[in-house]
């Protein structure tokens, strides 16, 4: 670990030479002499005397440096049975023309604007376009119910909303139109027009506020960059899930280009003409850092999928799309893989495609178990990387640098903590915990560039909400524990630890456990209140497809698995088999609703759910299990 431990004690000892040195990566309009304002303490910001523009780093200096016939976008769509391509030198065309488009109808650097659209190039050249005007671009999951989206809608005032006419899934196709005109009739805060790009599978007639991308961009002339500060926002994201005002996690200029242009070499080992793919969508955190900005900040190439990992039209489509584009590495959530594996258990599907090209498969976005990455491992024949972060870190917080130095794999870990981020594990009153020691895992400050500089608009909230439990750092909310060797394992939100008759146990450990029963495709156990024991875990099961077991034997085996793991303490008595699990657009599991629901109380259905069908399924199994 020679060269990785090198560069980490450095960027923790020296951060400012750290940070300037990576700095040199981006085009500045004004170099930067300074890494680290701690002036306003905690609030901390990154390169303050530095200007750019995030655009221009991203598309003009990549076509200025000859790379400008190189695809920069690949669009796969297996829902509309296309797939087109964008050089650099076309991509740039269109966002320069679509800024045009904006700065026409008065968008100009500090304005916000909402987009809200599927996986189309449209949305990537929306987002730019923004950047390259200086202006502050929130994406909205396209779909997302009208009453969430009003809620962005009043807290970012946006001066313009960029639409989609629709989304498509497999089996049905969602419109926007009438959910953008619900949202407004419920906001209070109305934006001056809507442009909406019209897809044939649902084009509905404009309303008086509504604008044609395809006309607007027909007669639009091309906008210049505008410099902004290393300071000023790039974007707005709210978190997922939030109720009453929305926590928008801001990110700014300077310290995002520089974390992203650093991290995707180091950790993710692409560079400059090589193919990325994320399986993830524009409206998620790894959708803003690692489909869109972090592939053309380093120039390389993106793929877009607009398809699911099974059903668009099998569990070979990951394959596929990997094969026909020759992807070096894939970044998704094991629960992609989960329902691969459980559709085709044997990874037939494989054989009918040539993976030459693939190097290496990333999951993050909820806990990798064993048992799924030792099928990925097997049938892909590739190193299969956990790594952890969140939408406030907007980069991965702990992770297995490629780049750097590849460090030993070990399953139920996402190895160790990336430079920049000065990782402990604490007890409740704020202690460091030795080695193995479960605990909560925090980040001393200040957290490195790229990291939220704030909340939209509340610094207090910011404060409240992430730095005020342990003084001087940043509260994940997530537990684990890091080994002797420094290798980081996270167990879950600390929400997710239960307390058995007085025992402090992780949920994460059970369900690691679970999931390496043969039978088991996906897990899940909560935690539910009980008279006696103050709560008891519940588990939840998937099979595999295929799968012939009886509800009987399967508990019986699975409550001995635990009892000898975890031990007797844990009180583990209750499993149930079920067809699938609640889980948000982004793959992870509603643990925090069904626990709710367990325990009788209705916290309501949450915006993110992928089908609230499934949730609505489960009422009966986790009351009775409660």
């Amino acid at each position: 670990m020679g060269s990785y431990q090198e560069m980490y004690r450095r960027s923790l000892t020296e951060p400012e030479r750290f940070w300037l040195t990576a700095a040199e990566a981006i085009d500045w309009t004004r170099q930067p002499t300074r890494a680290l304002d701690d002036s306003r303490a905690p609030l901390y910001r990154w390169f303050p005397d530095g200007e750019l523009n995030t655009c221009h780093n991203a598309l003009d200096r990549h076509v200025e440096a000859g790379r400008g016939d190189q695809a920069a976008l690949i669009h796969d769509s297996p829902v509309t049975g296309t797939t087109t391509s964008l050089t650099y030198r076309e991509l740039l065309d269109q966002v320069a023309r679509f800024a045009g488009v904006l700065a026409g109808l008065g968008v100009a650097k500090g304005d916000r604007v909402i987009i809200y659209m599927p996986m189309v190039p449209a949305a990537v050249v929306a987002m730019l376009a923004c950047a390259r005007l200086g202006a502050i671009h929130s994406v909205v999951f396209g779909g997302f119910a009208p009453r969430e989206l009003a809620t962005r809608v009043d807290d970012a005032t946006p001066k313009v909303i960029v639409a989609a006419s629709c989304g498509i899934e497999p089996s049905r196709v969602v419109e926007y139109q009438p959910i953008i005109d619900e949202a407004l009739g419920l906001a209070a805060h109305q934006p001056d027009t809507v442009v909406i790009l019209r897809r044939p599978q649902a084009a509905r007639p404009l309303g008086p506020r509504d604008l044609d991308w395809d006309e607007a961009m027909s007669t639009a002339t091309p906008a210049a960059c505008v410099p902004v500060a290393a300071t000023d926002p790039l974007y707005i994201l709210y978190t997922s899930g939030t109720t009453g005002k929305p926590k928008g996690v801001v990110r700014d200029n300077g310290g995002h280009a520089v974390a992203l242009a650093w991290s995707l070499p180091a950790i993710y080992d692409i560079h400059a003409g090589d193919v990325f793919w994320t399986a993830s969508d524009v409206g998620w955190v790894v959708g803003h850092s690692y489909i869109v900005y972090a592939p053309l900040l380093v120039g390389a190439t993106s793929v877009i999928y607009e398809g699911k990992p099974v059903g668009t039209p099998d569990a070979g489509a990951f394959w596929r799309v990997a094969s026909e584009h020759g992807v070096k590495a894939l970044f998704t959530a094991p629960t992609a893989f989960r329902a691969i594996k459980r559709v085709d258990p044997e990874a037939k599907e494989l054989a009918n495609y040539d993976l030459s090209a693939f190097r290496t498969l990333f999951l993050a976005g909820e806990r990798l178990d064993p048992e799924t990455y030792h099928w990925a491992s097997e049938h892909l024949g590739v190193p299969v990387v956990d790594h952890w972060w969140q939408t406030e870190t907007g980069w991965p917080i702990v992770a297995n640098l490629r780049g750097v130095e590849p460090l030993p794999l070990r399953p139920g870990s996402p190895s160790v903590p990336v430079p920049g981020y000065d990782l402990h594990v604490v007890d409740q009153q704020g202690e460091e915990l030795p080695p193995a020691q479960e605990g909560a895992i925090v980040l001393r400050l200040p957290l490195p560039p790229g990291t939220l500089s704030t909340l939209w608009g509340d610094d207090d909230r910011y404060v409240e909400s992430y730095l005020s439990r342990y003084p001087g750092n940043y509260l994940t909310g997530d537990s684990g524990y890091v080994d002797e060797d420094g290798y980081v394992y996270v167990m879950g939100r600390t929400d997710d630890v239960i307390n058995v008759a007085g025992h402090r146990l992780s949920t994460g450990s059970m369900e690691a456990v679970l999931a390496a029963h043969p039978a088991v495709a996906e897990c899940a156990v909560i935690g539910v209140r009980d008279a006696l024991k103050g709560q008891l875990p519940v588990g939840l099961v998937v099979l595999k497809a295929g799968v012939t077991v009886t509800e009987e034997v399967l508990r019986e085996e699975l409550v001995a698995a635990v009892r000898n793991e975890i031990g007797p303490v844990a009180a583990f008595r209750t499993v149930s088999v079920v067809e699938a699990l609640p889980k948000t657009r982004s793959g992870k599991i509603l643990r925090k609703t069904m626990r709710a629901m367990a325990d009788g109380r209705d916290e309501g259905v949450p915006s993110t759910i992928e089908d609230p069908a499934v949730l609505e399924g489960l009422r009966g199994v986790l009351r009775g299990g409660s």
